[in-house]
């Protein structure tokens, strides 16, 4: 009986936690370049216990393990936003932002400039360009940025965007307020820059709706059986007491 309770409270944990992310996504629904994440889960198998007093033989323990957390990078809509800063990544391509904690990756393309001239990411920190960061004067005018990034004003080329693609994606975490860290960047390849636009959240409402409701009757129901196996176990040690009496 103990073992049937550990054994939901295990999925119990489990159901928690992929609430948490779920939540997380809804919350995110209208960040710029959010990317939506989905959690794994797997089998564990508790060892066996021994025990020469046993009359059967006995039996594997199956618990609930929330394994890990996966990416979904998959590509947002994007909005047209005509503001000549903005800037969305049609590919696996991220920016690359200087922070205090050395080089982090965004998809967010709500680009501005700060007042010393710098072009900086949504929280103020340095876009990195191929030759670094990327310093405009208060007189430059007509800014545009071709697709593959090169940054042009009235004074002339400025710099070309750093786009970086990972071999694998799942290798990153988050960091921070929508930044990326780990993994091994390489120089993107397949990723085009698109002026004037921002890549939206790729977070789908109605399917977080679906599956925090999918969650939370999972939850209950697993509480509700727990109830019943806890009722069935304080019924059978009254019988014994009342046998023993």
């Amino acid at each position: 009986m103990e073992n049937a309770q550990l054994i939901g409270l295990s999925r119990q944990i489990a159901l928690q936690r992929q609430m948490d992310v779920v939540a997380n996504n809804m919350a995110n629904l209208n960040t710029t370049g959010f990317k939506a994440e989905r959690l794994l889960f797997e089998e564990y198998q508790m060892p066996v216990a021994r025990d020469r007093d046993f009359s059967f033989a006995d039996q594997p323990l199956s618990y609930t393990n929330d394994w890990t957390t996966v990416h979904d990078l998959s590509s947002g809509p994007l909005l047209d936003t005509g503001n000549p800063l903005d800037v969305a990544l049609q590919g696996e391509g991220f920016l690359v932002v200087q922070t205090p904690q050395g080089e982090r990756y965004t998809k967010a393309g709500s680009l501005g400039i700060s007042p010393d001239g710098v072009l900086v990411d949504p929280s103020g920190y340095p876009i990195l360009g191929n030759a670094g960061p990327i310093d405009f004067d208060a007189t430059e005018t007509d800014i545009s940025v071709s697709s593959d990034g090169t940054i042009s004003s009235s004074a002339g080329v400025k710099g070309t965007l750093r786009l970086v693609e990972f071999a694998d994606p799942q290798t990153v975490e988050r960091f921070g307020n929508n930044l990326w860290t780990g993994g091994t960047p390489v120089p993107a390849t397949a990723t085009t820059v698109v002026q004037g636009s921002i890549e939206k959240s790729n977070v789908s409402g109605i399917l977080e709706m679906s599956d925090m409701i999918r969650v939370q009757r999972a939850y209950e129901s697993v509480a509700s059986l727990m109830q019943k196996q806890d009722d069935q176990r304080r019924t059978a040690i009254q019988k014994l007491g009342s046998l023993n009496a």
